[in-house]
């Protein structure tokens, strides 16, 4: 495999080795750094809550952020399920089988290593694997992406999202029919808030994905929450439906950990899909307040470039 830099041949397995230390340490990076994004939210939250016990868990959660930054510590014990998106350039040559398993090394490093609360564990026997890792976890979405989009055509990115129990639980799944209508979607995306209440240590953010079928909607409503808050859908329509379901979800008095307030959410996401004649699918993915995610871009060569 050639250098980027333009130097002598990297062997290939030096850019697998780099993808195992990117997958451990964006595991990591997203359990102790929230992103600048969610703790500018946070601070407008804040400084716009009126109620009293709104502020104060808003305060309480600020000074968690720091205090984790501060002593190298989690930001919340649920280290959660493992949710990598990976986006890969359209001249990458490494090979997907082997970056799925240096993913999963990587993540059982971090769990071994750091380490980490293990929580993965059989359906039916509740057995623990102790890595965080088994059939089929972690959970990867690989998408194939245009140089156009910023990612360096040779290039691997990562996006490592851990999901904790208690807003994954808070997941939904409704397929319409057409004739129900865009309100239809507008009202089941605000009972699903509704009836999570304080379930998902709220304010939340929204991640919905619309369209497709029912697997796909649901990857979508997980991709939508991966999305850094106040950007919007590139599709206008889609976008307006972002701002205006964002203002409903904060006209319900949810507020900070289900205990009042004008701040329920910090953002609501949308990500869609085209689907079939007869049919509307809709998923709501909810992600608590400390929403935790990393990223990690791998070049031929090995290099790792971390961030958000």
């Amino acid at each position: 495999m050639p250098s980027s830099s333009g130097g002598p041949p990297v062997s290939s397995d030096v850019a697998y080795a780099s993808v195992e230390e990117a997958a451990k340490q964006t595991y990591i990076r997203a359990l102790k750094v929230l992103p600048p994004d969610l703790k500018e939210a946070l601070a407008r939250a804040r400084a716009a809550e009126t109620d009293p016990s709104g502020r104060g868990f808003l305060d309480i959660m600020l000074e968690n952020v720091a205090v984790a930054e501060r002593d190298e510590n989690l930001v919340c014990q649920d280290t959660g399920t493992v949710v990598f998106w990976l986006e890969v350039g359209d001249e990458c040559a490494l090979n997907l089988a082997r970056v799925s398993a240096a993913v999963k090394k990587g993540v059982e490093r971090a769990t071994l290593e750091h380490p980490l609360r293990p929580n993965a564990v059989h359906p039916v026997t509740r057995k623990n694997t102790m890595t965080n890792t088994g059939r089929h976890l972690p959970a990867m979405h690989y998408e194939f992406v245009p140089g156009s989009a910023g990612l360096p055509a040779d290039a691997l990115k990562l996006h490592c999202l851990p999901k904790g129990s208690g807003s994954e639980n808070m997941s939904f799944l409704k397929m319409f029919v057409p004739a129900d209508g865009v309100k239809a979607v507008k009202r089941f995306v605000l009972e699903c808030i509704v009836e999570a209440g304080p379930k998902p240590c709220p304010p939340t953010i929204v991640g919905v994905g619309l369209g497709g079928t029912a697997d796909l909607c649901a990857a979508l409503a997980k991709k939508a929450v991966l999305r850094p808050l106040g950007t919007h859908n590139d599709d206008p329509v889609v976008a307006a439906l972002e701002d205006e379901l964002l203002g409903a979800a904060n006209e319900l008095g949810i507020g900070p950990m289900g205990l009042g307030g004008r701040t329920t959410a910090l953002g609501v996401n949308i990500e869609w899909a085209h689907t079939h004649i007869t049919q509307n699918p809709v998923t709501v993915n909810l992600q608590c307040w400390a929403a935790r995610r990393a990223s990690a871009v791998v070049t031929p060569d090995g290099e790792v470039t971390y961030g958000f």
